[in-house]
């Protein structure tokens, strides 16, 4: 009894040795944004275990194989700890398999094998996990390399002690190595947009001898036997511990072979598990303290190093270092391996909004890897990307591979064939490609009539009929920079314009048109989907990014600009749903939920919106965005409003907190709104630093009463990107009273 008291100390100590903010990890809550479900969403996150842009994460996992709800926080049980790569609930995950402790032989099934925990004993931060599962008395704890991890397990109960290695179904392969204390296989478990020769191969080398081992099919136990391929697989081995004693074991995986796993399992090499933790943390914290913020509560610290943690998650790294010291890959779109990097798990109908622009700015050697990977692919599909997770995956709409090329061009990232990159977003406007989220569906007629009819038989018409005139701007000003022929930019800016062709000037709204030209009758703004991607006209009627002074001339000048925007956020929470077969979605709940009208954060359609004021009310701005941020953000389980796609959701709120946002990423400007700390500091890779400050700000002081730059008053709403890049103090006099700061003289 008194060991048993004393190991219960110990353990309980280690745990609050974790939980003291003694770096930046421990203001990082993995958790934020998990509470989810299909009706509601806060997130659809998981506890991401990982290292920034790693090529693996892990996580434990409360959604049964195959479910997209990988862990949701309102769930009691876990069913393993799962290597993943899912970067969205709608596109599922691929590459998978798991691990689990358990005390009975026969516990190895899915069902036999979870376990109740609590919240009250999980322990979650970037670097590391731990967990104390309760049926078999077993304290769990994980930490990551790029392509491996290190787990410990100490069995705390009287009874046997077993690991349950799950290699899914699908079709997959295992083999026990007892004389190595070590496991191998493969999972070819996915969901799409892959070769039919894709596998995660896995390694998995243990520190303790192998007391026995079985291996099992389905639900069928296979005893004496050290290999096995079916279509489901997995092992499980038991051990000869003692009470409290702990068994580690190291996981590497690989595309390309179980030697390639084998060889990065030496990510790893002799460390032990409380080093490769602290190598961990210590790569966490460079990465998170390369912006350092201060002045604000413990809350906005939380919510703004959580937000920043996801926005390191993806894109992930899908390529390898070979045992001679070269990049190279398992193509998605061919099944070779071939040489150079590839990257996966992006959508870029989400990020080119403000997770690249970021990119840019903080991380430009990893946006060169990616474009690099994007003439990889071009060169292997034929085709641009928009959602790879690996392969093209058919989903969202618009061709923003051009904003995220153009945007690194245009900011002087470099390190790629930029011409192979033109002719790739000049092929993307002229038809679809394998799947319609590749190229553009509807080209023929957005080329010939200037927008997408409603009566062709493609939906979501109207978004992309916007989308495409943003993505032609984009290609109009990489045009212009690569010194293209004025017949060859003069066309894309024409496009650019396109928008204007679906303006419906008495209602002041976007609205699907005919072959013919006529305005679709009967129409409702409020109807969501259809014609819209995911929204309705009060959402999309503002995606111009790129012209905000046409979109004014249009509704009739500024005074009706604005009034129109207003009405936005004055507008009841009506909407029609008959386009939606399965009644009310998600996402209308959550604009419901936010209670700002027609305004829906929770989609990044509308992120750039409350920007829009800047341009002649900018205390608009900054009330609206103060707002958003502290209403519709929390470091909790129910933090975010909508999907977290690939760090965009925090992406706007790491730029919103610092002051300013890319509404348009091409234009190398950013809009002024109002900064939530009273101190930034950007250490940006050129070694210059960029420092906003906001003396006396709070929670009350969200207007601005004037700006500095460099200590040198400052009557513009925009920073340009060179001001950024080239390091400056910029000040906020900050104040709780609304007014016109200065008098605005520059706009896009």
């Amino acid at each position: 009894m008194i060991k048993k008291f004393l190991l219960l100390l110990s353990i309980m100590a280690g745990i609050q040795t974790a939980g003291r903010a003694t770096s930046l990890v421990d203001y990082v809550n993995p958790l934020m944004g998990s509470f989810s479900s299909m009706e509601l969403s806060n997130g659809n996150t998981y506890p991401t275990i990982c290292l920034p842009f790693g090529m693996n994460n892990w996580a434990p996992h409360t959604g049964k194989m195959g479910s997209g709800f990988l862990y949701t926080y309102q769930t009691n049980f876990l069913y393993g700890f799962k290597q993943t790569h899912q970067a969205s609930l709608w596109i599922n995950d691929y590459g998978q398999m798991s691990v689990m402790p358990v005390t009975r032989r026969s516990h190895f099934t899915e069902e036999g094998r979870k376990s109740w925990y609590s919240h009250k004993t999980e322990v979650a931060r970037p670097h590391y996990y731990y967990t104390y599962l309760g049926d078999p008395q077993a304290h769990v704890e994980m930490t990551p390399t790029e392509r491996a991890a290190a787990f410990r397990v100490r069995f705390t109960g009287e009874d046997s002690t077993y690991i349950v290695v799950d290699a899914y179904d699908g079709g997959s392969y295992i083999k026990v190595i007892p004389q190595e204390n070590m496991i191998v296989g493969y999972s070819t478990k996915h969901t799409a947009g892959v070769p039919k020769n894709f596998k995660n191969y896995f390694v998995i080398r243990f520190d303790k001898p192998f007391l026995n081992h079985s291996l099992w099919s389905g639900e069928q136990l296979k005893a004496d036997i050290t290999e096995l391929s079916d279509r489901h697989v997995g092992a499980i081995i038991g051990f000869a511990l003692q009470r409290g004693e702990a068994v580690g074991f190291n996981i590497a995986t690989s595309y390309i072979s179980i030697e390639q796993a084998l060889h990065n399992l030496k990510e790893i090499g002799s460390d032990d598990f409380d080093t490769v933790k602290g190598k961990a943390e210590d790569v966490w914290n460079q990465h998170l303290g390369r912006i350092r913020v201060a002045g604000g509560s413990d809350e906005q610290l939380q919510t703004f190093y959580t937000c920043l943690y996801r926005m390191l998650i993806f894109p992930r790294k899908f390529y390898e270092i070979s045992p001679t010291g070269e990049k190279q890959h398992y193509s998605p779109y061919t099944g070779e391996v071939l040489p150079g990097v590839m990257y996966a798990d992006n959508g870029f109908w989400d990020t080119f909004r403000a997770q690249f622009p970021f990119m840019n700015v903080m991380y430009p050697d990893i946006v060169t890897e990616v474009l690099q990977s994007m003439e990889n692919i071009y060169k292997e599909s034929g085709w641009l990307p928009e959602w790879f997770s690996p392969g093209h995956r058919d989903c969202m709409i618009g061709s923003h591979s051009a904003s995220i090329i153009a945007d690194a061009y245009l900011k002087g990232i470099r390190g790629y064939d930029i011409n192979l990159l033109y002719e790739a977003i000049i092929k993307n406007t002229t038809a679809v490609g394998p799947v319609s989220s590749v190229g553009r569906l509807g080209a023929k007629e957005y080329n010939s009539l200037g927008y997408i009819p409603y009566d062709v038989n493609i939906n979501q018409n109207v978004s992309r009929t916007l989308e495409y005139a943003y993505n032609d701007y984009c290609i109009y000003r990489l045009a212009t920079a690569l010194g293209k022929k004025k017949k060859e930019t003069q066309l894309y800016l024409n496009r650019s314009r396109n928008y204007k062709n679906l303006f419906d000037p008495a209602l002041r709204l976007m609205r699907p048109r005919d072959k013919q030209g006529k305005f679709q009758p009967n129409f409702d703004p409020y109807r969501w989907g259809d014609h819209f991607t995911e929204g309705n006209s009060w959402q999309y009627t503002w995606f111009v990014p790129h012209d905000v002074e046409g979109l004014q001339q249009l509704m009739g000048g500024k005074e009706g600009f604005f009034g129109k925007l207003d009405s936005v956020f004055s507008q009841p929470q009506v909407y029609d749903i008959s386009y939606y077969k399965r009644g009310v979605i998600h996402l209308i709940r959550e604009m419901q939920n936010a209670d700002m009208g027609q305004y829906a954060h929770l989609n990044e359609p509308m992120h750039h919106v409350p920007y829009l004021y800047a341009f002649g009310q900018p205390w608009k701005t900054q009330a609206i965005v103060r707002r958003i941020m502290d209403k519709l953000y929390k470091p909790t389980p129910d933090g975010y409003c909508g999907d977290e796609d690939n760090g965009q959701m925090s992406a706007w709120y790491v730029f919103s907190a610092m002051g300013f946002y890319p509404l348009s990423p091409v234009s190398n400007e950013y809009v002024l709104g109002s900064p939530i700390f009273e101190k930034v500091e950007m250490k940006l890779p050129n070694g210059k630093i960029f420092k906003v400050e906001a003396s006396g700000n709070n929670r009350n002081r969200v207007y601005v009463s004037d700006i500095k730059l460099n200590g040198v008053p400052y009557n513009r709403y925009t920073l340009t990107y060179d001001t950024l890049l080239n390091g400056a103090t910029l000040w906020f006099g900050m104040t709780d009273k609304q007014g016109n700061c200065g008098k605005y003289k520059k706009h896009f």
